[in-house]
């Protein structure tokens, strides 16, 4: 069989799976499937435009961290150039312009570099919709390539990826994707919920269906699983994406001033205040009102906010008058409601005002086909932080990985990253194309003092008394943190201390 006719025949089974029941994800793989099958290359990659970004849709040959990567167009001038071409681009072995898969092709001995590189656009209805490329390990490797030939198979490429489109009646939602891009600005956190595993599957399609509508969510999960980030993913797929959403955490909030935040106040209203004030749901009006560690919430706003919730009306600290605002409001907890509600700590009507709509975050531990994909989205968040050109996981640091249970789930992650690529790139010279992190960057997570008890508590001899303060400090906190079952009113009761002040220290101690 001759090449042509071989990728006939991959072709008419791509053409063919357009009739089947098949996930957008999987008619990618086997569009690259085709494509290594026809073609000599070691790596290929299909990529979306999403804005100013290359998003990777399907991989072959790459590590699956990089499916967690987006390549900015104007970081990388070889998807540039691909993304600006007409008909496939091939660049010299020896160009000078960095690949942005170098150090991702799998390997488990060591990094390989790309040597060849080609690609081309993908036009779906006249406009780009991404890139196909193709890399070799060996330099030469495409020299005998049959381009009309692929540019046959990019062009039917093309077709097929636009009748999947159709198919699965994606268009309205790419464009409304695109939108939403459009409208958070590049400084802002990434409101990407990244992962593939049956779980995440599951949870960004709920996430998706409820954001359509204006029902009333309860987010929970354990503590670092991303509850935040799911409560932005469901605004921005909601009719108030074009609208503000108010972030509040209740546990931060101070007990003497929590009605206030929440509602306002005139001038004159209590001690210091001078002017009036517009509470957090006067700022969320027509949007969206996310309410943080909602179980935090003293019981005696709790029947405030039920009244708030119940006719939408609201009435400010010193005033006798109600207004009316349009807010759709999402909660989000660690704790189990259903057990505070029994133990008299949560109302049980705000609890079935709030939990129209309920939705539970899986840990890291329960998707771990998700790690690396996550690894990868954070190692190029680092790379723009620490202005690193390249940066990888080397073999044993990604079995390390997805071989640890998390206990502190995606915050967890990116922490361990964080603290990694620092101590990579003071082994290595900023000179190196590619900074590797090797399993000994990565350390033991799990802090060894934690398990130790407060009345034990001896400091090293080779410490300040300020660290041995801290040490004590640590100790302390997080044995009655977890006594209270991460309750933070009663922790910060039984330390005397202010709950506000106690939730700032917690995170600055990064107790779990």
């Amino acid at each position: 069989m001759t090449q042509y006719q071989e990728m006939l025949q991959e072709l008419s089974e791509i053409v063919a799976d357009l009739s089947r029941d098949m996930a957008v994800e999987a008619r990618f793989k086997r569009l690259l499937d085709a494509l290594m099958t026809c073609f000599p290359c070691d790596a290929t990659a299909l990529l979306q435009l999403e804005g100013g970004e290359l998003v990777p849709r399907a991989v072959r040959g790459l590590s699956h961290e990089t499916m967690g990567r987006r390549f900015v167009v104007d970081e990388q001038p070889r998807l540039k150039e691909i993304l600006h071409s007409r008909g496939v681009l091939r660049f010299a072995a020896d160009s000078q312009l960095p690949d942005p898969y170098d150090g991702l092709v799998e390997s488990e001995d060591h990094y390989l570099h790309v040597h060849d590189c080609m690609g081309a656009a993908l036009h779906v209805d006249g406009r780009i919709w991404g890139v196909l490329t193709l890399d070799a390990l060996k330099a030469g490797k495409f020299d005998g390539l049959d381009l009309p030939l692929l540019d046959t198979f990019v062009s039917v490429a093309a077709a097929s990826i636009r009748a999947a489109e159709l198919i699965n009646c994606l268009s309205h939602d790419l464009e409304r994707h695109q939108l939403v891009l459009h409208s958070v600005s590049r400084d802002k956190a990434d409101k990407e919920l990244i992962g593939d595993s049956p779980a995440m599957t599951r949870l960004r399609r709920e996430a998706e269906m409820v954001g359509r509508s204006d029902l009333p969510v309860l987010i929970q999960g354990e503590t670092g699983t991303g509850k935040e980030l799911v409560s932005h993913f469901i605004h921005l797929n909601s009719p108030r994406s074009d609208k503000i959403i108010v972030h509040v955490n209740c546990a931060a909030l101070p007990e003497s001033l929590a009605e206030s935040e929440l509602f306002g106040h005139t001038a004159g209203a209590f001690s210091g205040a001078v002017s009036a004030r517009a509470g957090k749901f006067d700022l969320a009006d027509q949007g969206t009102l996310l309410l943080d560690e909602i179980g935090e919430l003293p019981l005696a706003l709790q029947a405030t906010l039920l009244r708030a919730l119940q006719s939408g009306e609201i009435q400010r600290v010193g005033s006798d008058k109600l207004h009316t605002v349009n807010v759709r409001v999402i909660a989000a907890t660690n704790r189990n409601l259903e057990q505070e509600v029994a133990a008299g700590r949560f109302r049980a009507d705000l609890y079935h005002r709030l939990s129209v709509y309920p939705i539970t975050i899986p840990p890291l531990r329960d998707r771990a086909d998700d790690i690396l994909q996550l690894a990868g989205h954070f190692l190029q968040l680092n790379e723009r932080r620490y202005g690193l050109r390249t940066l990888r996981l080397a073999p044993d640091a990604s079995r390390w990985l997805k071989e640890y249970a998390w206990p502190g789930n995606v915050r967890e992650l990116e922490h361990v990253l964080a603290r990694a690529t620092v101590k990579a790139t003071g082994r290595q010279s900023y000179r190196q194309r590619v900074t590797q992190i090797l399993r000994e960057d990565l350390g033991q997570e799990m802090p060894v003092t934690s398990t130790v008890p407060v009345s034990e508590y001896t400091p090293a001899d080779n410490i300040s008394f300020q660290e041995a303060v801290e040490q004590y400090k640590y100790l302390l906190v997080n044995r009655r943190f977890q006594a209270h079952q991460h309750n933070i009113a009663e922790t910060a009761r039984s330390l005397n201390l202010d709950r506000g002040n106690l939730y700032r220290m917690i995170k600055r101690m990064g107790i779990k």
